[in-house]
């Protein structure tokens, strides 16, 4: 599915607010000034208050993406789109939902 290409400063946040940052590994593509984000890049999130219904706190804490663009790269890996296929993550690994991305270029569109 073809979408915007998501880069360093997509604004995204997890399901329950958390902020969400793309940290991308190469700075060698970019799109609107900003590094493309790809599939093994890390996401990050501060900023998550979700708790438990039994009262423990299980805040998203980092991202899996599962699936990017099946025809554009970066350095041979695909670049991530949107809309976006991936899960917000606890430090224990048990997800919390996709992230939701609110902004992102609008030049670019990869499939």
């Amino acid at each position: 599915m073809p979408g915007p290409i998501l880069h360093a400063n997509t604004i995204a946040t997890c399901p329950h607010g958390g902020t969400l940052t793309i940290l991308p590994k190469s700075p060698r593509v970019t799109v609107s000034g900003q590094p493309v984000a790809v599939l093994t890049d890390p996401g990050m999130v501060a900023g998550c208050a979700f708790t438990l219904p039994n009262g423990k706190p299980q805040p998203c804490v980092t991202t899996r993406w599962i699936a990017a663009s099946t025809r554009v790269t970066s350095l041979g890996q695909p670049v991530l789109i949107n809309p976006l296929s991936a899960l917000c993550l606890s430090a224990e690994q048990i997800p919390g939902g996709p992230p939701i991305i609110s902004g992102s270029q609008t030049r670019v569109v990869a499939q």
